[in-house]
């Protein structure tokens, strides 16, 4: 038997209006499905909260200033024969290696450039080198390289409290104005060792 083409009509009518009121903005079920506990999906383009614009410029500017600091601490060996330096030494370059690989997974994971050089400068005070306050010259290096003994010793420290001083000043300022738990934890554990070293230098310098 044929079935009546007024019959398909009245479900197709029922079909539509069930769709047209699960679509109104006003009614009782998305009022519903708003308090429900599911999560809304978070608006494109939105920065992860988990970090801000000064986390990745933080990390991308110590890797650089640690950078400089291990390789200072790597010419020690073979310039110096002083055992507080040698340990002093050996002791920065254990502690901010790490860091920088800390550093480094953190930018990876936020979808940021592993280097600053193209970032807009921290707000940290004169900014003569680049990556950081405290930031060694090219001359600057050149001239460390070319002497040992305790000249060595002497130009080295001189160089390093200036430069540990540099890195306390960005930590500092990256409490202020970053966002990240884990970036602002490291500042702070920069601002505590590389202070505790500076007054270990400067007894060394006395």
């Amino acid at each position: 038997m044929r079935k009546s083409p007024i019959g398909f009509g009245v479900a197709g009518v029922a079909v539509l209006a069930l769709v047209t009121g699960c679509s109104s903005g006003g009614n009782d079920m998305s009022g519903m499905r708003h308090n429900s506990t599911s999560t809304p999906a978070p608006a494109p383009g939105r920065q992860a909260a988990d970090h801000n614009d000064h986390d990745v410029r933080f990390a991308q500017e110590m890797i650089v200033h640690h950078q400089q600091a291990v390789q200072m601490a790597k010419m020690v060996p073979g310039k110096s024969t002083n055992a507080k330096v040698l340990d002093l030494a050996e002791r920065i370059e254990g502690a901010q290696d790490p860091e920088i690989k800390t550093m480094t997974g953190w930018l990876s994971k936020w979808g940021a450039a592993p280097t600053a050089s193209s970032m807009p400068k921290m707000d940290h005070g004169s900014m003569d080198h680049g990556a950081g306050t405290g930031m060694m010259t090219a001359v600057e290096m050149a001239g460390l390289g070319r002497v040992s003994g305790a000249g060595f010793d002497r130009m080295w420290t001189e160089m390093m409290i200036r430069h540990h001083q540099g890195a306390i000043e960005m930590s500092e300022t990256h409490l202020d104005k970053g966002s990240n738990a884990e970036s602002k934890k490291l500042a702070q554990d920069i601002i505590t060792a590389q202070q505790a070293e500076i007054t270990e230098m400067q007894g060394l310098l006395k």
